[in-house]
């Protein structure tokens, strides 16, 4: 496999703490001057890489975040998607201070996607992707690394023979309370399904789910694929799920998993894009998404929503990215520690986006929205 490197590239932002970490406000804001939320939110955007990359588009990033404080993101690059020399990239570090894009996974000259990286409890990182040239086709990697992104094993397929898609399709697995490992999977060839992929022995082995029944009342369309997941008590597990109805879909279990309730329609817009979710130590949700209502729609801006009651209500939203609706915010990853919160996503297929921050911040830069 051979290894492609760019220029380390760093931005010119000041970083002022690291966990969550803060930049500068923009140089134009007069002294004295409090800036508005829209300001303060932008400030703390990073990106991983700049425009000197050694692919033209990049796609479907991930993050975890090391002990140390550091993180490791990986996406796919390539010319475009489905190309033949797609492939997964890797950069480690912090914003201001990452390492230069590495292609770490190129099994062989078919389009690879959709990365997802899960850390352990004992701080191993798992790297799982798909290889094949259409969705219907997919097979399942997974490769380690034990030095916090450094290096990586050599890859192998996660259940060997399969096709079609297992482990994570996009989103990050959670390791439920019982010792678990559950992974919200989908295919789309035809109607649009989602499943799970549950394992009982640590990623060795894995079963998977009979697939979902879904309101096809109140979700149109092909159906729903791209599950993320929380558990909000032992035993109770949820997932949130895009879909063509142009609304977030939802599903619930009582049994760790192993049954789940019908896909039906939340209150939350999705022009069917993904979404991610994490839940913080306090049992607050923070979700990722696009707030535009359209099969295929708008995925300008991208915007982050707090729920403080497992998912009913979302009463704090604010946008981390937005421009034009043409512009392409999208296919958020997010995660959590403590209080604080660190998404990326998709920039215009250009690059890959960092931001990080508080609950309390987002809860105070929604009330500033609210009350322009």
């Amino acid at each position: 496999m051979t290894l492609r490197q760019n220029a380390r590239h760093f931005l010119a932002f000041s970083v002022l703490s690291v966990a969550p970490a803060i930049y500068s406000c923009n140089s134009s804001q007069q002294a004295g001057e409090t800036p508005g939320a829209a300001a303060e939110i932008a400030a703390q955007k990073d990106f991983v890489f700049g425009d000197d990359r050694p692919f033209p588009q990049c796609h479907a990033s991930t993050l975890v975040r090391n002990d140390d404080g550091s993180f490791v993101v990986a996406w796919f690059g390539g010319t475009e998607e489905k190309d033949d020399d797609v492939g997964i990239w890797v950069s480690k570090g912090r914003p201001g201070n990452w390492s230069a894009p590495l292609e770490v996974a190129k099994i062989r000259e078919d389009p690879h996607w959709n990365p997802v990286l899960h850390r352990t409890r004992d701080g191993k990182i798992y790297l799982f992707f798909k290889v094949g040239k259409e969705i219907s086709h997919w097979e399942t990697w997974v490769q380690v690394s034990e030095d916090g992104g450094a290096s990586w094993s050599e890859a192998h397929e996660l259940v060997p023979g399969d096709r079609g898609g297992r482990g994570p399709v996009k989103n990050k697995l959670i390791e439920l309370s019982d010792g678990t490992w559950l992974a919200g999977a989908s295919v789309e060839p035809g109607r649009w399904e989602v499943m799970v992929d549950r394992s009982e022995d640590g990623g060795k082995t894995w079963v998977e789910s009979p697939k979902f029944k879904i309101d096809t009342m109140a979700i149109k369309g092909k159906g729903a694929i791209q599950p993320t997941l929380w558990e909000s008590a032992p035993g109770k597990v949820h997932m949130l799920v895009r879909t063509t109805g142009g609304v977030i879909g939802r599903s619930d279990s009582d049994d760790n998993g192993k049954t789940w309730s019908e896909i039906t329609a939340t209150g939350l817009p999705n022009p069917n894009s993904g979404i991610d979710l994490t839940r913080l130590s306090d049992g607050t949700l923070a979700l990722m998404y696009n707030p535009d209502n359209k099969n295929w729609g708008s995925r300008s801006p991208v915007s982050l929503a707090l729920s403080y009651d497992n998912g009913e209500t979302w009463p704090d939203v604010i946008d981390i990215d937005a421009g034009d609706k043409e512009d392409e915010f999208s296919y958020p990853a997010i995660i959590s520690w403590g209080d604080s919160v660190a998404t990326t996503y998709t920039w215009n297929r250009q690059k890959i986006a960092f931001w990080s921050g508080t609950k309390e911040q987002v809860k105070k830069w929604s009330a500033l929205k609210k009350a322009e």
